[in-house]
């Protein structure tokens, strides 16, 4: 068996099962087969777990560079990018693996290590488009890097809330809410960001 097989299968039984509940031999009778070679491509569970949860976010990296990589302006990549991290594009089983793999990490530093990784690399690509974005005159942001921490505490925070607390938060009042969050940093109007 292929391992970026084994591995989407280990995202699949992470996604059904939570990161805490997921045992090495879910992901081997997913994948039908034996355990031994789960552990033959990964020394533990918890490895497993980081690997996974690794090769989860990458996907979403990939659309991230995109994104970064295309000839679009800084407002329309801040568009593009907004509508890839938040919940709006229906990816509510990612928000479910980010929000049990940010728990997880607290006990596994493995995954920790993978987590902080992969948030550190979207924080500086949203800090690069602003910085774009103030140097050619379309934003208006003394601080790039920590309005992009700010921008994606707002959208993790009530991410969590939408995911978590179901009907307590709309999609469309969490967008309304980024996008109002995310004029105020900038220097731009709402309407800018729709």
């Amino acid at each position: 068996m292929r391992l970026d097989t084994l591995l989407r299968t280990a995202c699949d039984v992470i996604v059904r099962r939570g990161l805490g509940n997921t045992r090495t031999a879910d992901v081997a009778a997913a994948a039908g087969v034996s355990q031994a070679l789960v552990f033959y491509h990964f020394d533990s569970k918890e490895k497993l777990l980081a690997r996974a949860f690794g090769y989860a976010a990458e996907q979403d990296l990939a659309r991230l560079d995109a994104v970064l990589g295309s000839p679009a302006g800084p407002l329309e990549k801040l568009r593009r990018i907004l509508r890839i991290y938040g919940p709006t594009a229906g990816n509510s089983k990612a928000w479910e693996m980010w929000i049990d793999g940010w728990a997880q990490s607290l006990r596994v530093p493995e995954l920790e290590k993978v987590i902080r990784r992969l948030d550190l690399r979207w924080k500086e690509a949203i800090t690069g488009v602003i910085e774009t974005g103030v140097a050619t005159g379309v934003f208006d942001c003394a601080d790039p890097g920590g309005a992009a921490w700010r921008i994606a505490a707002l959208i993790d925070g009530l991410t969590i809330q939408l995911t978590v607390h179901d009907r307590l938060v709309s999609r469309r009042q969490l967008a309304d809410w980024v996008r109002v969050g995310v004029a105020r940093e900038l220097g731009l109007v709402p309407e800018q960001l729709a």
